[in-house]
């Protein structure tokens, strides 16, 4: 199969496109298809988790490894190559305790409102991105997840599938790009378009 990448989208590398494990998908669009109803069963999941902690490496794996189980074999186990975008692979664990701590002093000690801190826990985690594919998809729903924690209603996302070229598509990248800048005032205005 010939993957496809839209611009911001991670591309696998030979050991991780052999990690396939339906063999009857042909096209990215099957593919994506695919994806989005293992996905769902993700959020299914995930939505049963109530009294886990939610800011856990394990939770996080767990998170990625039921988004994609029947998709990728190597589901919830971080990536061991680095990428167009994300730290050196090997400080994935350190940079995730130190993300999760921070989360938890900022909840702690109301540092931001809910939906600012939410959107910089998902920019903070796509920018670490701990996983081969589907870090942005896995910190969106990481993030509608903290949202409703902190007793707000999950995120729109800007109303449509980020995983087509697009311009919604487009508004997100460059939302996330101004945000490596510090400026989140693009992405807390796209979280709710």
């Amino acid at each position: 199969m010939k993957y496809t990448y839209p611009p911001g989208a991670t591309p696998l590398n030979a050991d991780e496109a052999s990690g396939l494990i339906p063999d009857h998908i042909t096209t990215q669009d099957a593919l994506n298809e695919w994806e989005q109803q293992n996905i769902l069963d993700g959020l299914n999941w995930a939505l049963k988790q109530h009294k886990r902690e939610l800011l856990d490496d394990l939770f996080v794996r767990d998170l990625h490894k039921k988004m994609f189980d029947k998709t990728w074999k190597w589901a919830g186990t971080y990536r061991r190559s680095n990428k167009n975008i994300g730290i050196e692979w090997q400080m994935i664990p350190v940079e995730l305790r130190n993300l999760f701590a921070d989360v938890s002093f900022q909840i702690e000690h109301n540092s931001f409102p809910p939906d600012e801190l939410a959107t910089r826990f998902h920019h903070r985690l796509v920018a670490i991105h701990p996983f081969p594919n589907g870090n942005g998809r896995h910190a969106r729903m990481m993030a509608d997840l903290l949202i409703q924690r902190l007793e707000g209603e999950p995120f729109s996302w800007g109303g449509r599938s980020l995983v087509q070229h697009g311009d919604e598509r487009e508004r997100y990248i460059a939302a996330l790009q101004a945000a490596d800048k510090e400026d989140y005032t693009l992405l807390m205005e796209f979280v709710r378009s």
